[in-house]
């Protein structure tokens, strides 16, 4: 069985999570992680996804994760999150209608429409739906 490590999820508003786990994934801009106790010391960019902290064999957690920084160290990991949500915390209904804003954004192809952030919107909209179905 795999050791624990102490775990903390911090956003601007609030201490998201904060506990022990045995594991936690996540994607991050060079692509998805899997991190256990004594992991190799080091920081990532989050990329949005969704991050599942595993507590034990039996429990583990899913959460929407948009953006933001994790600090991994051999014991502990500290993940400084933009913007982070429960399951139960996200309106699905609202999820749907930003993807389908964002795609139609994308879907003009005009000058005037900022790519990036419609990109952006279309992937934290579709996070929030695959958390919700997790």
């Amino acid at each position: 069985m795999a050791e624990a490590f102490k775990l903390k999820v911090i956003s601007p508003d609030r201490v998201f999570y904060e506990g022990e786990a045995i594991m936690l994934e996540l994607n991050t801009i060079d692509g998805i992680v899997g991190i256990y106790k004594n992991h190799m010391p080091m920081t990532y960019i989050i990329a949005p996804g969704v991050m599942t902290i595993t507590e034990s064999e039996e429990s583990r957690k899913t959460a929407a994760l948009h953006s933001g920084f994790i600090q991994i160290l051999q014991d502990e990991i500290t993940v400084l999150a933009e913007v982070v949500e429960w399951p139960e915390e996200i309106d699905e209904n609202r999820a749907k209608e930003a993807q389908l804003r964002a795609e139609r954004r994308l879907a003009m192809k005009d000058p005037n429409v900022n790519v990036q952030r419609a990109e952006m919107a279309l992937h934290r909209a579709l996070t929030r739906q695959e958390a919700k179905k997790s």
